[in-house]
């Protein structure tokens, strides 16, 4: 038996799986609130019986991670490796960060759960970058060696912003002025939307609140700050791309592009994206997919757990 865990600050999913020949094949999958828990020992507790004989776990984390030992961003949960082989009597237990867990699941990923927002012209076995956009931002890229794609993990939800037109300087300005330096994630994660709204009405709504309104057209202020949300991802989302040469793809993940660009027009996202002077050409050969599987992280922990 293995275990998976895509631990994140709003929500948490955990399978139990077995491999059979060569396939993974869930026995048990739960999701939780995270929130309802005040330390990651006891949702474990909550989800397992005690009379599994799981061989190797691992859990994707909202945060950093040496591998042993993590922390998560948004929550008071502090994870070690040898403490939940010891308490839950695993044999092996790996830590790692959530995007790195996409990653890894991507491979596993149906066609039909894929979206081609802009097709571009995708080079086998060139780079590819992962991001997406939840309770922060996650960010990951996937490099070709010995075969397969090697994942390498990174922060860049945590870059500085960086305006690129007049009002998004207004609301960058708007923002130091209340916390200090603003990142990325500030901006473009759910709350990042309920802080575009809220400098557009002055209202604290939520992202799914926002989300709704600008999709029924009923609030021209959550219309106003979708577009402003989506114009700061499409061009972060650029600007990665070329960090990574992702010849290979930009792949988008998390909850809130799953649920709201099927349903929207992606254009300022993609003009975002395009708008990089003269290296427009570079980025506009390169692919933007979005999937639109929920557990894409949580399936990437289960393929690192099989290993």
């Amino acid at each position: 038996m293995i275990l998976g865990g895509d631990l994140g600050g709003t929500k948490t999913l955990l399978a139990l799986a077995e491999v059979i020949d060569g396939r993974i094949e869930i026995v048990r999958q739960q999701r939780y609130a995270s929130r309802d828990f005040a330390s990651f020992d006891d949702l474990l507790a909550e989800f397992l019986t005690g009379s599994e004989s799981i061989g190797a776990a691992c859990f994707g984390v909202a945060g950093p991670t040496d591998g042993r030992i993590a922390k998560l961003t948004y929550l008071p949960w502090q994870l070690t490796s040898g403490a939940l082989e010891q308490k839950f009597a695993i044999g092996r237990v790996a830590l790692i960060n959530d995007f790195a867990a996409a990653a890894h699941g991507l491979p596993l990923v149906d066609d039909k759960d894929i979206l081609t927002l802009h097709a571009g012209q995708p080079e086998p076995q060139a780079p590819r970058v992962i991001l997406g956009a939840g309770t922060g931002l996650g960010v990951a890229g996937l490099i070709w060696q010995n075969g397969h794609y090697q994942v390498i993990p990174g922060e860049g939800g945590h870059f500085g912003f960086s305006p690129q037109t007049a009002e998004q300087g207004e609301l960058w300005q708007s923002l130091l002025t209340q916390s200090g330096r603003v990142t990325v994630e500030d901006i473009v994660s759910g709350p990042g939307l309920t802080r575009i709204f809220a400098h557009f009405s002055g209202r604290p709504w939520e992202p799914e609140e926002i989300g709704q309104a600008a999709l029924a057209g009923t609030d021209p202020h959550a219309r106003a700050a979708l577009r402003l949300w989506l114009e700061c991802y499409g061009a972060f989302a650029g600007d990665l791309a070329m960090h990574w040469l992702a010849r290979g793809g930009v792949y988008l993940a998390g909850g809130m592009a799953a649920k709201l660009l099927p349903h929207i027009d992606a254009a300022p996202f993609i003009d975002a994206f395009m708008a990089k002077r003269e290296h427009s050409d570079l980025v506009r050969r390169m692919p933007v997919r979005l999937l639109t599987v929920e557990d894409l992280g949580l399936r990437g922990t289960l393929a690192c757990a099989s290993r």
